[in-house]
């Protein structure tokens, strides 16, 4: 089996929240295959138990990162300048919205839910790669966790859909725009995986058998196989990928019914 080898690389991976989380299948497959991880976390009431998940890894250190404040962003990548020669990977694994615009009709939304879900969900990816960016002096990959919604309605996913429609949006945008820095940038649509946040999302139950019932492989995935995808988009073996949505649902995506 070919092993990939990130030893000398530095990935910062937003999103780890538990032992459930997407972003920490992902920092810990980096980690294992030589990455020194860059954990960031929201806040202070989170800090222990990201830092308590991220002691398990071998190179680690914790930054705190509100990306909810462009102060907080700019100085989270303060710290990564100080603590890394160079930054080589991005890992964005960030949506919030209120749990009241994740049911119900979505033309009920109002101003407020849509403006912090797509600011939070969303915009943050454009406010870290203006910041990353300037740090991956030789090159490297982004990545944003997406989902299907962002394509087709998902009832009770609600404005989260347009705020992942968004995201899709951002990375081709962002793909042209550092792609001459030789930096790609790229989305993973996994389907449905229990996490903490997937538990909020009304009709979410509905959602994950109606995958594993329609996809053409009949099951559901596993956090391991999009960390894997994060993986390979870490490495070499995808240096001419940029601007992909790339599907790792077992392919729930093609199906018309």
């Amino acid at each position: 089996m070919y092993k990939i080898d990130l030893s000398g690389k530095s990935a910062i991976v937003f999103g780890i929240a538990n032992q459930r989380s997407i972003a920490w299948s992902i920092a810990k497959i980096l980690s294992a295959s030589g990455a020194k991880i860059i954990a960031a976390y929201q806040n202070d009431r989170v800090k222990d138990s990201v830092e308590k998940l991220t002691s398990q890894l071998e190179d680690v250190i914790t930054v705190e990162c509100d990306v909810s404040d462009e102060g907080n962003v700019q100085s989270a990548f303060e710290t990564v300048k100080e603590n890394c020669e160079t930054l080589d990977a991005v890992v964005h694994s960030i949506a919030f919205a209120q749990r009241e615009d994740l049911g119900g009709r979505f033309v009920d939304t109002d101003r407020e839910g849509f403006r912090l879900a797509l600011d939070i969900s969303a915009y943050s990816l454009v406010s870290i790669a203006r910041n990353a960016a300037p740090l991956m002096t030789n090159g490297g990959s982004m990545m944003a966790m997406s989902f299907m919604a962002a394509e087709k309605v998902f009832p009770g996913y609600n404005v989260m859909s347009t705020a992942k429609a968004a995201l899709e949006n951002e990375v081709r945008q962002i793909a042209n725009d550092l792609g001459p820095d030789n930096i790609r940038v790229n989305a993973i649509s996994a389907g449905p995986l229990d996490t903490l946040s997937s538990r909020v999302i009304s009709g979410y139950r509905d959602m994950k058998k109606a995958h594993s019932d329609r996809a053409p492989m009949k099951r559901n995935i596993t956090h391991d196989e999009v960390a894997s995808t994060a993986l390979y988009l870490c490495s070499n073996m995808s240096s001419g990928v940029t601007g992909e949505v790339i599907h790792v649902d077992t392919g729930y995506h093609v199906m018309g019914i």
